[in-house]
């Protein structure tokens, strides 16, 4: 569950968590537009390593090494696919190539979790549903985002207490085989689906003592204004997308395998 720690907001005071929210958007998006263009392992190397300074101004080092260790799984999952599907079209012959070819398809993910991870860990919900509404998305469907973003971790963390909760009753999750271990999650899964639906009920219920939804016409305490370092984090997001669009377009990637070929 330490994968969802990195979509809880840390309040932290840094000059990454006080850029505009939209701004912080348009660089996972070109982030995620600058990962999809490239195959080659070096220039999603330069991606993930571009993330990193913003990860150490905004104070956030240990919940984004968490998330990425949660997030270890998949990746490994990704990675396992890769080899074995080269493995077999290739005639069974397993290259450096290949082998290059399925981390760096591993890389991909992993820059496009590391991003999201910097975007929600140093974005407030309140002022990520003031973007949104800025943006001219409909209030329903900002505030529908918005309370999935807090729910989710909040619900990873509620799952990770009833398993601990039915593994001090003698519950065991990590014996048997595939099916087993399946069949093991069930007194994990309907606690927590019971514990949602209340949730959801009491929140249906908070909404409606306030009158949700009563005026189409709604307010705001706050406004959200482009400041210098905004306007400076935009400048790098056009630059990194013209640099990746000029790099896959104009010049040759070269891979590992190549360069250290002897």
């Amino acid at each position: 569950m330490s994968v969802f720690d990195g979509l809880r907001f840390r309040k932290v005071y840094s000059p990454i968590h006080n850029l505009d929210p939209r701004v912080k958007f348009i660089y996972v998006c070109a982030v995620f537009v600058a990962a999809i263009l490239f195959g080659e392992i070096l220039p999603l190397i330069a991606l993930f390593l571009m993330s990193i300074p913003f990860v150490l101004l905004a104070g956030v080092q240990k919940e984004w090494l968490r998330s990425l260790r949660g997030a270890a799984f998949l990746a490994t999952f990704i990675f396992l696919v890769n080899i074995a599907s080269s493995f077999f079209t290739s005639g069974y012959v397993l290259t450096a190539a290949n082998v290059e070819t399925a981390a760096a398809m591993t890389l991909r993910f992993v820059v496009l979790v590391e991003s999201f991870s910097v975007f929600f860990l140093t974005t407030s919900p309140d002022h990520l549903g003031l973007a949104l509404e800025q943006s001219r998305v409909p209030y329903e469907f900002a505030f529908a985002f918005t309370t999935a973003v807090r729910f989710v971790p909040v619900l990873a963390e509620e799952a990770q207490t009833i398993m601990d909760a039915q593994k001090a009753r003698g519950l065991e999750l990590e014996k048997g085989g595939f099916l087993k271990r399946i069949r093991n999650y069930i007194p994990v899964l309907i606690p927590l689906i019971v514990s949602a639906i209340r949730r959801s009920l009491e929140l249906a219920e908070a909404m409606e003592s306030r009158a949700w939804g009563a005026t189409k016409k709604r307010t705001n305490l706050y406004a959200l204004k482009l400041l210098r370092g905004d306007f400076a984090l935009l400048a790098i997001n056009v630059a990194v997308l013209a640099v990746a669009i000029y790099v896959r377009l104009y010049v040759p990637v070269p891979t590992l395998s190549k360069l250290f070929w002897v």
